[in-house]
């Protein structure tokens, strides 16, 4: 009996000691999750809607979610962005201009998959057909001096010149010009407009010529194109097959606002073109006055 009543508290001293690790295993350590990106979003459809533009990280941009995308992956994207009450900063003028607030989203909407449904709050700005928007929850610095506004008729006769200069370097004579939006914007604070313009004439029954610009005035005081892009679209080119689709604005390339993605004073322009199976959004910087694509994304939403 002594000896049993001996050996009962080693074999306890065992089992706590090596026994130990079996009740007491560690919990595996989760990862921290990456933060997530910053985002950027075109407001369209009268300020009831947001697309998704792109992502920002360092100030440099990537392509989000697209409408085209598996169900995984747009659900995922929801998740962090379309939450409901979900706030973003709307941006109009290059500022901010009130907030973004996101209603719903459905992953499995036809032809709507990557976009969601939002309500606007601002008393600056009321959003209504080419009036378009940004919205972020990337951080700025906003600039007093940034504005948006309609050109000036000074303005707008020195633009429409150089508009009708270009159609004739295309070998046309416009009788008539048309546009879609004129725009004055002050993408580095100077107070000086840069002017941002959809333009089209009709060339004849079938066919039309797009002109889409950005003009910065120089040192002479006289406006210049820093950026244009000229297309001819005949009505065998429309998925439609109504070319006067185009004179609604499909097609044609519009501003949507402004925004410093990079953070180096001067803010980038943000377009968007509006076509049958999606969009397409183009983002530009200037350097020296010459005006580049910085970035262009398509957005597939559903076979037309």
């Amino acid at each position: 009996m002594k000896r049993n009543s001996l050996l009962l508290p080693a074999m306890l001293v065992i089992l706590c000691v090596f026994g130990g690790t079996a009740f007491s295993q560690k919990r595996p350590v989760k990862k921290p999750q990456a933060a997530k990106k910053a985002a950027i979003f075109a407001v369209i459809d009268d300020g009831e809607t947001v697309s998704p533009i792109a992502l920002i990280s360092n100030g440099k941009l990537s392509e989000p979610v697209n409408g085209g995308d598996d169900l995984a992956k747009l659900t995922a994207f929801g998740k962090s962005y379309y939450k409901p009450k979900t706030s973003y900063r709307l941006i109009f003028g290059g500022a901010d201009a009130g907030i973004v607030k996101i209603a719903s989203f459905d992953p499995k909407a036809e032809c709507s998959k990557d976009t969601a449904k939002i309500s606007v709050e601002s008393k600056k700005v009321k959003l209504n057909g080419f009036v378009m928007a940004l919205a972020t929850n990337a951080a700025s610095a906003s600039k007093a001096a940034a504005f948006r506004r309609r050109p000036t008729t000074a303005e707008k006769t020195e633009i429409e010149s150089l508009v009708r200069a270009e159609y004739e370097k295309n070998k046309l004579t416009p009788k008539t010009l048309h546009y879609q939006n004129l725009t004055a914007i002050d993408t580095n604070g100077d107070g000086v407009a840069e002017l941002v313009g959809s333009y089209w004439i009709e060339v004849d029954k079938q066919t039309r010529a797009l002109l889409f610009f950005i003009a910065e005035k120089g040192k002479s005081g006289k406006y210049a194109f820093g950026y244009s892009d000229y297309r001819r679209v005949g009505q065998d080119g429309v998925m439609s097959g109504d070319i006067q689709d185009l004179d609604k604005g499909v097609y044609h390339e519009l501003l949507l606002d402004y925004f410093d993605v990079d953070g180096d004073g001067k803010a980038e322009i943000f377009t968007y073109t509006q076509s049958f199976e999606g969009a397409g959004f183009d983002v530009y910087h200037s350097v020296g006055g010459k005006w580049s694509k910085l970035y262009s994304f398509s957005d597939y939403r559903c076979a037309f």
